[in-house]
């Protein structure tokens, strides 16, 4: 039937037509171009030809005169072998005729939309993300510290929320696992969630892809020599449980506040992660640096710089207040 239909073409529209009392003009009209000035996404409900078309009219796709509505729903009962309109946000394009409408409507490709998550985030950041991703419909449970993979995700209209959020763990569960399995065994890191945790502390101490495997050889000697860990990160998690910033420079008051998250107080790592980190903070913390490093302190240019002995890390600190101290004088 349908080669039958394609074979006969205009003619056939054109007798069903001609019957109908719409004749040449109506077949002229089914090629015509569309009153649409430029090209459009429209989202096209679930719903028969009648509630379809009246989509099409309100965004200006459509003329509303009667023409134009006989044409469409006669074409769009003769081509029906050519499958059923599609319930998604389709693009139509300019001046686009009836004929062009009902191959859009049939064989259009989807919008595709896309949610960035990046690195470091909290559940909190990442929830307000994902509550506020256009398009995505429903609610979602809110996602514990860490399950979700940062990455760019791809969604078409009227995704569920709580499916995307399910998508975005699964991904963190693959890439959890990758960097578990192909990990150099470390008696600090005893499981998957360890694991989990330093990361997150490597993807916020550093966004230098050079340095991270070094800050995780750093916090695994500490771990093994039974020093407290003393990350800033963590400390700022501890107080506002991954808001944002504080809005201030870490105090010696901040340093002293009794949270489980203050590596400061406590030994070991934190009892959870402190945000979302990507595959690059994973593989650190399963591949980290060799070397007998302790110490670590911002060189006040995007870096760190890093020590084995204390002498050396106070140097490497004073370097660092002297050179912000400069920085704050050439700014005055």
């Amino acid at each position: 039937m349908r080669r039958v239909l394609a074979a006969l073409g205009g003619a056939f529209l054109l007798l069903v037509l001609s019957g109908l009392g719409i004749g040449f003009l109506g077949l002229k009209h089914y090629d015509a171009p569309g009153p649409l000035t430029e090209g459009r996404a429209v989202v096209i409900p679930h719903g028969g030809t009648t509630q379809v078309m009246a989509t099409l009219q309100d965004a200006g796709v459509l003329e509303r005169d009667w023409s134009t509505q006989k044409v469409f729903d006669v074409a769009t009962a003769l081509t029906r072998v050519d499958g059923a309109f599609h319930a998604a946000e389709l693009v139509f394009p300019a001046h686009g005729s009836i004929h062009q409408v009902l191959l859009v409507l049939r064989h259009g490709k989807p919008v595709i939309h896309r949610l960035t998550i990046p690195e470091g985030l909290s559940s909190i950041q990442i929830a307000a993300l994902l509550e506020q991703a256009p398009y995505m419909d429903g609610t979602f449970p809110f996602p514990d510290e860490g399950s979700v993979m940062p990455l760019t995700y791809d969604y078409e209209w009227g995704m569920p929320r709580a499916q995307m959020l399910a998508r975005m763990q699964h991904a963190m569960d693959r890439a959890l696992d990758h960097a578990w399995e192909g990990r150099v065994a470390d008696p600090a890191i005893l499981n998957r969630h360890d694991l989990l945790v330093l990361a997150s502390m490597i993807e916020r101490e550093t966004g230098s892809a050079d340095e991270r495997p070094m800050v995780a050889r750093v916090f695994l000697n500490r771990l093994h020599q039974g020093m407290r860990l003393q990350s800033d990160p963590t400390v700022v998690y501890g107080l506002n449980h991954g808001v944002g910033p504080l809005g201030h420079a870490l105090s010696h008051a901040d340093l002293l506040q009794p949270t489980p998250y203050n590596t400061y107080i406590i030994l070991g790592l934190p009892p959870g992660p402190i945000c979302s980190p990507g595959m690059a903070a994973l593989e650190a913390a399963a591949h980290p640096a060799q070397g007998d490093q302790l110490y670590f302190v911002a060189n006040g240019h995007g870096g760190h710089n890093f020590a084995t002995t204390l002498g050396d890390h106070n140097h490497n600190v004073s370097a660092f207040r002297a050179a912000k101290r400069a920085q704050s004088s050439v700014a005055q």
